[in-house]
């Protein structure tokens, strides 16, 4: 396989290299490309998670169990209100 390279990622592998944390510029791709696969995975649990408390939100929603958002930022005000006043 041949891959094209910017002059600056090129000059990056070549540093990782120089510096002695790679053996080689074929180390320096295949750690990139496994921490992009990590961060890629990553994003899908993040996006797993997000979408389960969606789902539990708009759940909650359906049975009646929400408040409208003056109701919930008045609540969020005063506990900020009461831990401030506790960490005094």
């Amino acid at each position: 396989m041949n891959v094209s390279l910017t002059p600056e990622l090129e000059r990056l592998i070549h540093h990782k290299v120089s510096n002695g944390r790679y053996s080689s510029a074929s180390e320096v791709v295949r750690e990139a490309l496994r921490l992009m696969e990590e961060r890629d995975q990553l994003q899908d649990l993040y996006k797993a998670s997000m979408r389960d408390k969606i789902a539990a939100g708009l759940k909650s929603l359906r049975a009646g169990l929400g408040s409208d958002g003056e109701t919930f930022m008045a609540e969020l005000d005063a506990d900020l209100a009461a831990a401030e006043t506790r960490a005094q």
